[in-house]
């Protein structure tokens, strides 16, 4: 995390756990870097989707995917301040993460305009190579006027 701005790190701190959606879902920071950002939700007993399956909810998987990529978008912006809006996020769910496991995503905003943001994730649980899914999203970047 050294190739960011101490600003940087600490705003992608804060929106890994800070923010309310973030810390009810236990996220934690993983690494930030220019464009990239990594978060993870720890397993946790409550986040569980089927009592059955001891396996994390879909939904914690999709907050975290959107996150994620929101972390993504703020580091290439580097320190200007804005807030965003998620326009599309189109998630593909390869198979239900591991019983008992928590979910690591990553994302690449690889394509930032004026208003729009372009990004992609993954997100895995025991092995990055077995992807539990991925996302590809477009985000609405509410920067203030000139």
């Amino acid at each position: 995390m050294s190739d960011v701005p101490e600003i940087v790190r600490q705003m992608a701190e804060h929106m890994a756990t800070t923010v309310p959606q973030a810390a009810a879902l236990g996220f934690r920071l993983v690494s930030v870097e220019p464009g990239r950002g990594s978060i993870e939700a720890p397993w946790r007993e409550d986040l569980v989707g089927d009592p059955d399956t001891q396996v994390i909810a879909g939904g914690v998987v999709t907050s975290l995917l959107d996150h994620t990529c929101g972390l993504a978008i703020a580091s290439a912006a580097g320190t200007e301040p804005f807030s965003t809006a998620t326009l599309d996020l189109r998630i593909d769910y390869m198979r239900p993460a591991a019983p008992r496991a928590g979910v690591v995503a990553e994302a690449h905003c690889y394509k930032l305009t004026r208003t729009i943001a372009f990004v992609r994730a993954e997100a895995w649980d025991v092995d990055r190579s077995d992807l539990v899914a991925t996302a590809q999203a477009a985000f609405v970047l509410n920067r203030p006027r000139p």
